[in-house]
């Protein structure tokens, strides 16, 4: 059963410091006690014994990893023994993309629900979304999270939703047209789709023709490169805004950018608790500025799937922990990359969010690319294919160019090739840039 004296949603960025503090902890010890009294999962994990009641002794609780899920999963189809409702209590059924291993099963309750979209809706209004708006959502809506979930955060801020998904790139681009739609809620590649369709199928009509004011994005890295938001503002007369950062497995949305400050403002903090760890050893790390790491979250409030302590695979840097200009007051975070879309060369990290920022400052360059490995780790030299705009035009020159401003801001060696425009296939959903081809 749900312990229903946990309460709805509290909204914590409008109390104190200490407030907040007190508020956390007291949802913990309530939560703590549901999970380990319905949580078949944590029970074995944490081999009987009750978890800590202090927020700040989680760390003495072990990590749970994606992996672990997915054996969960599979161990006990279809949402696994971290089902800590009953099946009766799950209302929506989600599931994830399945891009780098196993498709989960993500349950919620109807409260679930409400929680999501809430803090969603948080999200999307401090990213400038509001009444007076009409969104279109172009996300997938075949029981991806962000499709239907995410639709419904919008509709949190009185802006008018226009449930769209993908496909039928030219019917969106009329339907942008007739209705007199002002923002898009996407993928940060998906401009580029439409603007390859307008470019095939609207002779004469320009992006900016199109009147599409503010863009609310999500689902790629890429968003913290100047270059490529001026490329967005430059193409289209939009301001482009870091709307929509989530964990799935966690919460759909949790973070966006204000209109002063591009970092991520975390707004689920009577929802999650978020811990910063050594993403190779698993060690704490604190959460204050200027520290890196792995983002580990804990949910404070979650019926159906419940986690303690879950690794996100996401590295974040920690820029401020203080009041921003906007008046939200707490962490602020920018996203180096995911774990497994790391590529170490020479013992250089490198994520594909700092190829983008190098990418982007060519002209000559789509921004479109990809790194191929077809061989295991070691690597000496990143294998970097890399495609050219309309008008861009191959040489050994470009390549070097290239190659040295990898070097230069990567300090990394780089394998250049030179695609033709057009040779990637532009996707209506995530972008994988990294690719392993090796069994």
């Amino acid at each position: 059963m749900i312990d229903e004296s946990q309460g709805g949603l509290n909204q914590l960025e409008h109390h104190s410091l200490a407030q907040q503090r007190s508020s956390r902890q007291e949802l913990w010890r309530k939560q703590s006690r549901y999970v380990f009294e319905h949580s078949a999962f944590y029970q074995s994990l944490w081999q009987g014994s009750k978890p800590p009641t202090r927020l700040d002794d989680l760390p003495q609780l072990p990590l749970t990893s994606k992996a672990q899920l997915r054996v969960s999963q599979a161990a006990v189809p279809p949402f696994g023994d971290y089902l800590a409702a009953g099946r009766s209590s799950v209302s929506r059924l989600h599931r994830t993309s399945g891009t780098t291993g196993q498709a989960m099963n993500l349950a919620l309750s109807a409260r679930d629900c409400a929680v999501t979209e809430s803090v969603g809706g948080r999200a999307q209004s401090l990213a400038g979304l509001g009444p007076g708006h009409s969104v279109v959502h172009c996300l997938n809506y075949q029981m991806w999270m962000g499709g239907v979930t995410d639709h419904l955060t919008l509709e949190q801020t009185g802006a008018m939703v226009v449930p769209f998904g993908v496909g039928s790139t030219d019917l969106l681009i009329e339907t942008i047209r007739q209705i007199g739609i002002n923002a898009i809620s996407c993928t940060p590649s998906y401009p580029a789709v439409l603007e390859r369709t307008l470019q095939e199928h609207f002779a004469g009509l320009e992006p900016r023709d199109l009147g599409l004011k503010l863009g609310l994005f999500g689902g790629e890295a890429g968003l913290d490169d100047p270059a490529f938001r001026q490329r967005i503002r430059d193409t289209w007369g939009m301001e482009p805004r870091n709307a929509n950062y989530g964990v799935s497995d966690v919460l759909s949305n949790f973070a966006a950018q204000c209109e002063a400050d591009t970092r991520l403002h975390f707004v689920a903090a009577d929802v999650l608790y978020p811990e910063l760890v050594d993403p190779q050893s698993g060690d704490s790390l604190a959460l204050e500025a200027g520290v890196e790491g792995e983002l580990v979250l804990t949910h404070l409030q979650r019926d159906c799937q419940p986690l303690v302590r879950f690794r996100s695979g996401d590295i974040i840097a920690v820029d401020s922990t203080g009041r921003c200009e906007c008046g939200f007051d707490g962490l602020r975070f920018r996203v180096v990359g995911r774990s497994d879309d790391m590529v170490v060369v020479r013992g250089i990290n490198i994520f594909p969010s700092m190829v983008s920022a190098v990418i982007n400052g060519f002209d000559e360059l789509s921004g479109n690319y990809r790194i191929t490995l077809d061989t295991r780790p070691p690597y000496d030299v990143l294998p970097l294919a890399v495609e050219l705009a309309a008008a861009g035009i191959a040489d050994a020159g470009l390549a070097q160019a290239i190659q040295q401003a990898i070097k230069q801001a990567l300090g990394a060696t780089a394998r250049i090739e030179l695609l033709p425009s057009g040779s990637f296939e532009l996707s209506e959903g995530k972008t994988r840039r990294v690719v392993r081809s090796y069994q």
